[in-house]
């Protein structure tokens, strides 16, 4: 919401810096998000005379002006505009002035003559012609009898381009403060002055609506309230200088004088209207109802929309005209030749409204008010103030009478003022007259201890909220620091623990953490070039994407994990080590909530950093979680990695994950110039496998003995492969494994490499003897020699 603070001086006055309104604001609840001053960026910018027009000596395209600036002599200025004449009022940019978007003006030479500004047009002042209908934006703003001012003035008070425009965010539960009076209530409880309420008042009335008009509501519980009002002999045209400022300043453009009050009205009361041209009433009936099968209409914006049995509409006798509190239909609305108009303030059900919105994709000013939740009880004030506004513009003729057709429950909430219970709970002591003056500040009334709730405030609804209307006027920094009571409770889940290892873990290796989007393109797939047929690209689509780049639910973590790597190599980040503990979905089918899997995932890129890097760190993990039982069985059809550097990692027997160097292809794709290695692993497999059995180990008693072999094997042989033959032939004195040395070369024959490997071997009850210790060695190389494995020479 945006509010001129001009505008909210008709109802409250605030003698107070911005900066201090706004904190002020804050503070008491109406959050603000920020201010600007309109015209901020123009300076040196003031009102000329034209006093003479002479043809430019050397270019027929260009004219030489003389203007009177208020200074000591008048300045020539060189223009190619056709519309300069003298007399004329105009904008000059004088020598080393500002315009919008940061535009210097400086003096300079045109064909040989000297011009000392510049006079402007309406686009150079970031203006259009809805602000000043008058002008034309291809040549000079001539200002009209609207902009007083004289040679010499600053341009901004002059054209209106001097309001301070405040910005608030305000939630769901407050529609009220969707307004200017209900900001101006706020900002006058704040303060504590007085809040000056509109009476709005129609001084003449002719004829009779119910001659003309009638109003049937067929969906009472989607309308509560539907009140109706007409002007006849509609002279359609301009608004007047300070509404069209006003709605430039609150941001809706200015159209003509009927939109404009309807506009005028929905900013200032909260209450969105319609104008209907009556021509285009069928029977002059209204009705309100819920659209009828295959029911159809083409909104203002041009587009045909279909409609169903759950939307209301609002129809003549024939067909509907607009979806109510959404958009009026093309012929609904106000053109040059309109001549009656009905005025329609009405008040929807917010839930109908928002259903309604969502189905036809069509967001307004209107729908997000609605939505909210509106009070019944300002439907005929604010169509009084529309009325009023259309003979104070002399916009038409007012029709005597109303229609109110009304099926609200305006019953008012009652609640008991209950002192002592306010003060314990907020820890503080007020008295009670003190909290009867807040509560009066924001309309309440108070009376023996009751609490009368305005009909505009249906979030009120328990003693608790009493007690934060008055906590936030008193002023929350009012109320003391104290102790916080009681004791906590809380502790981590195994679950939670066991992650945390996992983070921690990583982080101790030198990774950093990362969160991304569970949603993302699909596009994707094809990025990490996924088969057409891939079970991995049937993904969850989201109903109501932000766009196509966040259209579906993710089945894999790794594009999202590339997406970041991609972006820090092309922001030249030397190198990248990152991690994260992100969530997959996999489809169960229609109606059905999908599975939901956690996965590590890893992914680097670095100068020298290689397969086994990103193993070790896998490893690291693994031991650090107390898994015992892995494994990694090379891997060749993963077509997001290098088919001869890419393993599967098995825990338990079970596929826990990949790892491996991402496929040149795939880094293509991603525009990264350099070797990318990842890994994914299934935490919930993970944590199922762990060992949370805790085993003492004493210290060794007795003294360990170790041999050493150097093996020759076929190159292509995994070591995996030969330190799980060691392992099971050494057998339960088996302490260590360790791999040292692998070498190829000129003393190893072709197609052939050694590999060496140092075994400690240790009893926990007595001292191995050379014996055992060499019987273990040789059922070992026996059990090599079946994979073709000898030991070097």
């Amino acid at each position: 919401m945006n509010l001129s603070m001009k505008w909210l001086s008709d109802y409250v006055k605030i003698d107070a810096p911005i900066h201090d309104f706004c904190e002020a604001m804050t503070m008491s609840g109406s959050k603000v998000e920020g201010y600007t001053v309109e015209g901020s960026e123009i300076s040196r910018v003031v009102v000329g005379k034209v006093l003479s027009v002479e043809k430019h000596p050397n270019a027929d395209s260009l004219v030489v002006c003389m203007l009177d600036v208020a200074q000591e002599q008048p300045i020539q200025i060189v223009t190619g505009a056709d519309n300069v004449v003298p007399g004329a009022l105009v904008p000059v940019a004088l020598d080393g002035s500002t315009l919008p978007h940061g535009v210097k003006i400086r003096k300079g030479k045109l064909r040989g003559e000297l011009s000392n500004g510049m006079m402007c047009s309406l686009p150079e002042l970031a203006l259009t012609l809805h602000d000043f209908p008058y002008g034309t934006e291809e040549g000079i703003f001539l200002l009209g009898e609207d902009c007083e001012g004289k040679p010499g003035d600053d341009i901004r008070p002059v054209i209106g381009l001097d309001d301070t425009c405040v910005e608030f965010e305000i939630t769901s539960n407050r529609p009220d403060c969707l307004s200017v009076l209900g900001l101006a209530r706020e900002a006058a409880a704040t303060y504590k002055v007085p809040f000056v309420a509109p009476q709005p008042k129609v001084q003449k009335e002719t004829d009779d609506i119910k001659n003309l008009l009638s109003v049937e509501v067929q969906s009472p519980e989607l309308c509560p309230r539907y009140v109706a009002r007409m002007v006849k002999n509609v002279k359609i045209g301009p608004s007047p200088r300070w509404m069209r400022e006003r709605l430039r300043a609150s941001g809706v453009r200015p159209i003509n004088n009927i939109v404009d009050i309807t506009n005028y009205v929905m900013l200032e009361y909260g209450q969105p209207m319609h104008a209907f041209d009556y021509k285009y009433v069928k029977d002059g009936k209204i009705i309100a109802r819920n659209a009828r099968p295959g029911e159809t209409l083409t909104t203002l914006d041009g587009i045909e929309r279909k409609l169903d049995e759950q939307m209301l509409v609002i129809a003549d006798s024939e067909k509907p005209s607009a979806v109510a509190g959404v958009m009026g239909g093309e012929y609904s609305g106000i053109a040059d030749d309109t001549e009656m108009i009905v005025f329609e303030s009405a008040c929807f059900k917010g839930s109908s409204i928002r259903t309604t919105s969502k189905k036809l994709g069509l967001r307004t000013e209107s729908s997000s008010r609605f939505e909210k939740g509106l009070d019944p009880e300002t439907c005929i004030p604010a169509v009084q103030r529309a009325c009023e506004l259309v003979e104070l513009l002399g916009a038409g003729e007012v029709v005597g009478g109303m229609i109110d057709v009304d099926n609200a429950d305006h019953t008012p909430r009652t609640l008991p003022l209950t002192p002592e219970w306010i003060n314990e709970f907020l820890g503080i002591e007020i008295p009670t007259g003190e909290m009867e003056n807040i509560l009066r500040a924001i309309d309440f009334k108070v009376e023996n201890g009751v609490i009368t709730v305005p009909s505009f405030r249906a979030d009120i609804e328990t003693k608790a909220d009493v007690a934060e209307e008055i906590a936030r006027f008193y002023g929350y920094n009012n109320i003391p620091t104290t102790t916080l009571r009681g004791s906590a409770q809380g502790h981590l889940t195994e679950r939670q623990k066991f992650e945390g290892v996992v983070s921690r873990t990583l982080l101790a290796q030198g990774l950093s953490e990362i969160i991304t989007y569970s949603f993302i393109s699909p596009k994707y797939y094809d990025k990490i070039c996924l088969p057409a047929q891939c079970k991995e690209r049937d993904s969850l689509k989201i109903l109501n994407p932000l766009g196509e780049d966040t259209s579906v639910m993710r089945t894999t973590t790794l594009p999202s994990m590339l997406e970041t790597l991609s972006r820090n190599y092309n922001n030249r980040n030397q190198s990248a080590l990152l991690f994260e503990i992100g969530t997959e979905y996999t489809p169960t089918g229609d109606d059905q909530l999908p599975v939901e899997k956690k996965q590590i995932t890893l992914g680097c890129y670095q100068d020298g950093y290689d397969f086994f890097a990103i193993k070790g760190a896998v490893e690291t993990l693994l031991e650090a979680l107390d898994v015992k039982d892995y494994d990694f069985v090379q891997k060749e059809d993963d077509p997001s990695f290098h088919p001869g550097r890419c393993a599967e990692i098995l825990v338990g027997g079970q596929v826990c994950g990949v790892i491996g160097e991402v496929h040149p292809r795939v880094c293509l794709n991603y525009e990264i110039g350099t070797r990318v290695y990842a890994a994914k692993l299934d935490v919930d497999l993970l944590y199922e496998n762990r060992d949370h059995e805790k085993t003492f180990v004493p210290l060794p008693k007795f003294p360990a003995s170790s041999r050493d072999l150097a093996l020759i094997c076929d190159e292509g042989m995994p070591v995996a492969t030969l330190e799980k033959t060691i392992r099971a032939s050494v057998g339960g004195v088996l302490e260590s494994v360790k791999l040292f040395d692998v070498y190829q070369g000129a003393q190893i024959e072709k197609g052939k490499k050694s590999v060496a490997y140092s075994i400690s071997m240790r009893a926990q009850d007595r001292t191995l003897t050379d014996e055992e210790a060499d019987a273990a060695v040789k059922r070992t190389l026996k059990a090599l020699s079946q994979l073709g494995v000898t030991l070097r020479a």
